[in-house]
């Protein structure tokens, strides 16, 4: 199985899935639609393009830096229009989430052929590559390569790519949360399944369509922390064993 993996990291993200009217949300970690639209934009297809080849890819997502949620205040007038006071009239505010200082590690399997060509494509995209809006541009190389093996199982191996700052407020020993599509991954009974809709069928702005898949929280990937803070001293022990 081949997996290309992607570092997904800058000032903002923000990643939909159900924002309504004046409230755009985000997700706390990124979309498989936002993914591959950026994956689209890098190879240089149009909105109106067929995906169907992309939306076929086995997704995943790993949380190396979970960041914070910041919101913004948006406002926009009809500028076309002009009121009797010829004023251009205002249109509602809305509230914009945004995930600021994040890091990703994102993994998609399926053909190999494929993967080859996103991933030449990520290292010269045809056009920009957006974090879920075009106000949140990428930081760095997107691409990771390519790799072998199962995608739970890349995803697990691969480098924590955390920042320095934020890998020094933490413990020695961290824990990663993982999400995965439902059929990447063993499940049992208990397994507690997403439902998300979050599958582009179709980026035409004239008919903008979204299918739904079943996400699974993986066991968390244990990362060891060399920058991170001992654990303090247990006085009560040591006063204890004296």
């Amino acid at each position: 199985m081949t997996v290309l993996a992607l570092r997904l990291a800058g000032p903002l993200q923000s990643w939909g899935d159900a924002s309504r009217f004046t409230q755009r949300l985000t997700r706390s970690e990124p979309t498989k639609s936002g993914v591959l639209g950026l994956l689209a934009a890098a190879g240089g297809r149009r909105r109106t393009d067929p995906i169907e080849d992309l939306t076929d890819l086995t997704f995943g997502v790993r949380v190396d830096q979970p960041g914070r949620i910041v919101r913004d205040f948006h406002t926009a007038i009809r500028w076309q229009q002009k009121n009797r006071a010829g004023q251009s009239p205002s249109m509602p505010l809305s509230y914009r989430y945004y995930l600021a200082d994040a890091v990703f590690v994102a993994a998609l399997s399926g053909e190999q052929a494929l993967l080859e060509g996103l991933e030449e494509a990520l290292r010269a995209p045809t056009f920009p590559l957006y974090l879920g809006r075009r106000s949140c541009p990428a930081a760095g190389q997107v691409s990771l390569g390519l790799h072998d093996g199962e995608l739970e199982q890349v995803l697990r191996r691969l480098e924590w790519e955390a920042s320095p700052w934020y890998r020094h407020e933490q413990g020695q020993r961290v824990d990663l949360a993982l999400f995965l599509d439902a059929h990447a991954t063993e499940t049992t009974p208990d397994t507690v399944t997403e439902v998300v809709r979050d599958v582009p069928v179709s980026f035409d702005p004239a008919r903008r369509e979204y299918g739904w898949r079943d996400v699974v929280r993986a066991a968390p990937v244990e990362m060891a922390n060399p920058l991170g803070r001992a654990r303090g001293m247990d006085f009560m022990a040591a006063l204890g064993g004296a």
